[in-house]
């Protein structure tokens, strides 16, 4: 590999988390590697490969040791991102499942439900989803139509949602609804639903996407679902709005960290090609406008590197504000898209086949800049700031 690529651990990276980065990649490389293709084809990971990372100690490696968790930080949650994408694991929805499915009842839950759900969700037994988006309403997410009737000591949800990432696999689902239709925002709550105590839960179709083959992203609908009151994430009905708004900068954070991996994937691996290749008698590395886009590839890379440990920083000190987290989930996708769109042209007719990670990680980089609220709603928002 080429010295670019040498590991350059960031100024948060301890000799503990350089351990921990290790044995994550070790579990990646041997766990998911060999069937990255498969799970591909298939549209879904395997479901006991989240035992296998609730065994090897990766599920809820943020969440307090009392609640079953690693007791680390988001470092960890970083360092996860950064060596799951790069050993071609990036469809394994582990960080939704880790660093925003579980903070929501580890911030927002109630002792009784952090006992009961956590614990679950860090031994595999739970895997985690998070319901946002509907068919008519993805970014809005103040256009939530699903409803959650109070029924004597029962909420009764209706509606449907889409898009929805671990959908085929999760068994525990926190769902964002209207508590009160008529009350804007202040009428959102979220709400868990754990799929196989209720009736009326049932899952769409694992929808057909451009990338992230290999992870199952699905519709799924809600026909009077009864779950207890006791339920409902946070002390009181309404809460949901804030709630939202206040884990969405991690979020993002977590999107610019995916995007940053791929980058850096995608650079080493087109490095790698055009050393080897030739064409017109010469490596293709020899034309000049090959090192003239890698030297560009290379300087935004670092560039998007170095914003990255500054909100990582920022994050892990309580301190990422949602503006610069908007600016890091931007730029960074959109650095990702430009990059790797140079990438794959530099492999010629070979990088658009799906054989060669170019092409995977090419397509899987498209839908950074849609989901988590898309490019334009994180413009707003850094607008809003100005």
């Amino acid at each position: 590999m080429d010295a670019t690529f040498k590991p350059r651990w960031p100024r948060w990276m301890t000799e503990d988390l350089r351990i921990f980065h290790d044995a994550a990649r070790r579990f990646f490389e041997k766990e998911c590697t060999p069937h990255a293709r498969r799970w591909d084809e298939q549209g879904v990971v395997d479901r006991d490969i989240w035992r296998k990372a609730g065994e090897a100690g990766l599920l809820c490696a943020s969440m307090p040791e009392e609640y079953g968790g690693a007791g680390g930080s988001f470092a960890h949650e970083a360092i996860l991102i950064d060596t799951r994408i790069k050993a071609d694991a990036g469809h394994f929805g582990l960080s939704l499942h880790n660093a925003i499915v579980a903070p929501y009842i580890l911030h927002y839950g109630s002792e009784e439900q952090k006992r009961r759900w956590l614990p679950r969700l860090a031994s595999g037994e739970l895997v985690g989803a998070i319901a946002m988006s509907e068919p008519g309403a993805g970014s809005d997410l103040q256009g939530v139509r699903t409803t959650a009737r109070l029924d004597g000591n029962h909420y009764v949800i209706n509606g449907s949602k889409t898009f929805i990432t671990n959908g085929q696999t999760a068994n525990l689902i926190i769902v964002v609804t209207k508590t009160d239709p008529a009350a804007g925002a202040k009428g959102t709550s979220l709400i868990v639903v754990e799929t196989d105590e209720v009736d009326g839960f049932r899952r769409g179709r694992n929808l057909d996407k451009i990338g992230l083959k290999g992870q199952d992203t699905s519709e799924l609908f809600f026909d009077e679902v009864r779950v207890p009151t006791s339920n409902l994430i946070g002390p009181q009905v309404g809460l949901g709005f804030i709630q939202l708004m206040e884990q969405l900068p991690q979020e993002r954070l977590i999107i610019a960290l995916e995007a940053l991996a791929g980058i850096e994937a995608g650079v080493a691996e087109t490095l790698r090609y055009v050393k080897e290749r030739k064409a017109f008698g010469k490596a293709v590395w020899d034309f000049q406008n090959t090192k003239f886009k890698l030297a560009e590839a290379v300087t935004a890379m670092n560039v998007a590197r170095a914003f990255c440990e500054e909100c990582t920083e920022k994050h892990l000190a309580g301190a990422l504000d949602a503006a610069t987290a908007a600016m890091a989930k931007y730029w960074l996708t959109q650095a990702q898209c430009d990059i790797l769109d140079e990438c794959l042209q530099l492999h010629g007719g070979y990088g658009y086949m799906n054989e060669y990670p170019i092409a995977r990680l090419w397509a899987d980089a498209r839908v950074g800049k849609i989901y988590g609220g898309t490019n334009e709603i994180m413009k707003e928002l850094i607008a809003r700031s100005l």
